[in-house]
């Protein structure tokens, strides 16, 4: 695999608000482009990304205020040197062999991130994630799917849960009646009912009108016998006569007696169906049988509204079996930035800091990661405002930068020692105009 291709040297005169200024970036990680504000440095790296980028980057006002021709001259690791001339700045890039090419060449190595570094962060912490997972095609695809899958698990969900509390609420609201049957009463049944119980108080009836008509034989047996006592003493001649009649009569009294008690015996265990309870039961069989109802149907609203719960946690347990997934892959997603991921919302998080909480510092140490993890042929990334570093953080920037073969261009304002050149009025300060740099060197010990 071919170097990172680097930015070994620049120069531009007449560019915006650059007169003339050379600069040597060959064999440093950091360049950093220091001065006042309003003096050229933002020009510079307008220069560069016009040089590099093509016309999309051509600045409105690209030519400096009274001069009629500009220059940019931009010399790259892998041999290239870039140029562009003349009013309308036109474009040159040559080889070592001298074949010249365009910018379709530049195009094949040229990252438009680095270019233009502050339309990376200015999009949201989605979309930033979105085009460093955009470098994992099969990545992508299936966090996609499982995005769809996981929403639209979530829609049904949603819309579920809402169902299940309309039904739970209208099982809640429905009355219950705990003193009625499960099941609806029946007019044909009642009616059985009370058709029994008349039968069986007919044949108690029945049983009482034999058990009076016995004893009522018995009086009268015994009426008969006193009479016939009384005839006795005058009937001495048909004594023998009378006393086996006597005695017949004695035997059917025996007979009757017997008779007697088992009619009592049976009439005494005998006990009537209450046909009144039965008899309100069938005037109130259309009230109890709405209860019934109510209770059905509150039974089966509140069956509906559990089934519906169950249906709600499967769907809960599906939406985590993605969530869980998503997770799995993000996690087997090699990132270009130690304690750099993407959390389940699809977000950048470095140092456990999401793109809004991050140090400035921080901000351009991931935005340069995912820069290079996008075009890793690019191995430079301009980077407007490095301000928001303090000296102690602009070296570790720097050796980061080194420990991974990258280069980093930028501008700060300052004037202090870590700059590696200081443009005033669209020159640098020094006085040789020619080589016009002041070279800054980190310790990368």
């Amino acid at each position: 695999m071919q170097s990172p291709v680097r930015i070994n040297s620049l120069d531009v005169e007449n560019v915006k608000r650059i007169q003339a200024v050379s600069l040597d970036c060959s064999g440093q990680a950091l360049t950093v482009i220091g001065g006042s504000n309003a003096q050229g440095k933002t020009s510079l790296l307008d220069a560069i990304m016009w040089g590099l980028g093509g016309d999309r980057y051509r600045p409105s006002r690209a030519l400096r205020d009274g001069e009629e021709k500009l220059a940019i001259k931009i010399e790259l690791s892998n041999g290239l040197t870039v140029e562009r001339k003349g009013c309308n700045g036109a474009l040159k890039v040559t080889d070592p062999t001298g074949a010249k090419g365009g910018q379709q060449l530049l195009n094949e190595f040229v990252s438009q991130l680095a270019l233009d570094l502050p339309k990376f962060m200015q999009i949201s912490a989605k979309e930033k994630a979105q085009m460093l997972l955009d470098e994992f095609p099969g990545l992508g695809l299936k966090l996609e799917k499982l995005s769809q899958e996981s929403k639209r698990l979530y829609d049904e969900r949603h819309a579920l849960g809402q169902i299940v509390v309309r039904k739970q609420k209208h099982a809640d609201d429905l009355p219950f009646h705990p003193d009625v049957p499960e099941k609806p009463l029946t007019g044909s049944e009642m009616t059985s009912k009370m058709q029994d119980a008349m039968q069986l108080n007919a044949r108690n009836a029945e049983t009482r009108r034999r058990r009076d008509e016995l004893l009522r034989n018995r009086q009268q047996a015994e009426a008969d016998l006193i009479k016939q006592d009384a005839r006795i003493t005058e009937l001495e001649t048909r004594l023998a006569e009378e006393r086996h009649r006597r005695a017949e009569m004695a035997e059917r009294i025996r007979e009757l007696d017997t008779l007697s008690l088992q009619a009592n015996a049976a009439a005494g265990d005998l006990h009537d169906a209450d046909t009144a309870e039965i008899q309100r039961a069938l005037e109130q069989i259309d009230s109890i049988n709405a209860k019934v109802r109510q209770n059905m149907d509150k039974e089966r609203a509140g069956d509906e509204a559990r089934e519906m719960g169950e249906q709600y946690r499967a769907l809960s347990a599906e939406i985590e079996k993605v969530r869980v997934e998503r997770v799995r892959l993000l996690a087997d997603v090699k990132m270009p930035l130690e304690q750099l991921l993407i959390d389940e919302d699809g977000e950048l998080i470095y140092s456990g800091q999401k793109w809004d909480c991050m140090s400035g510092a921080e901000q351009l140490r991931v935005a340069a990661a995912i820069c290079a993890a996008i075009k890793p042929e690019c191995g430079f990334v301009l980077l407007d405002g490095l301000e928001r570093m303090d000296i102690v953080q602009l070296r570790e920037f720097a050796v980061w930068l080194d420990e991974r073969h990258l280069q980093a261009i930028g501008t700060r304002v300052s004037t202090g020692d870590e700059c590696s050149i200081i443009i005033e009025d669209g020159t640098a300060v020094a006085p040789d105009a020619k080589t016009q740099q002041k070279t800054a060197r980190y310790d990368f010990e």
